[in-house]
């Protein structure tokens, strides 16, 4: 494959360790591509931004709140449509707490939202939805990583975040 210019992005899977809960948001049919879906947050990193700071901008424009960095769930590959340069993006998910889960307010971006349990979220994505497709696996994946990693590493990157400069 050539060089080429390609989109960074960011998804912010938002739990709540209160209720145990994740936030999915439907994406609004004004939206250009997956119009309609059940996502996360999830944004593009802007020219000079680093993905953290990408992250909270797009919390605090979808969601109107400011966000707490937990964990890297993974990274992602995609073309939004066709296998085009312009359409491929690359990016990182990242596990995120709420200070106040009861002050979201949304945006034009997305049509509703809903809390909802693992289990929940995994029952209510439809199989047909790849972008719900998509969700239940960083929702299994950040089940996985809450159950499995120590307190003292999940504290430590919490304090100190991801970016090294």
């Amino acid at each position: 494959m050539s060089n080429g210019r390609f989109i960074a992005g960011i998804a912010a899977l938002i739990w709540s360790p209160e209720t145990k809960q994740y936030l999915l948001l439907r994406r609004s049919e004004q939206k250009d591509y997956a119009s309609g879906a059940w996502e996360c947050v999830t944004g593009r990193v802007d020219q000079g931004e680093g993905f953290e700071d990408a992250l909270r901008r797009e919390v605090q424009e979808e969601l109107g709140v400011e966000v707490q960095i937990e964990h890297i769930l993974g990274t992602t590959h995609f073309y939004r449509g066709s296998p085009i340069p312009e359409n491929e993006l690359v990016g990182v998910i990242y596990l995120c707490t709420l200070a106040d889960p009861n002050s979201i307010h949304i945006g034009a971006e997305h049509s509703e939202y809903h809390w909802l349990s693992a289990d929940q979220a995994i029952e209510f994505l439809t199989v047909s939805d790849p972008t719900g497709q998509w969700v239940k696996r960083i929702i299994q994946r950040a089940e996985t990583i809450r159950r499995m990693l120590p307190e003292d590493l999940l504290e430590f990157q919490r304090n100190s975040g991801f970016e090294l400069g």
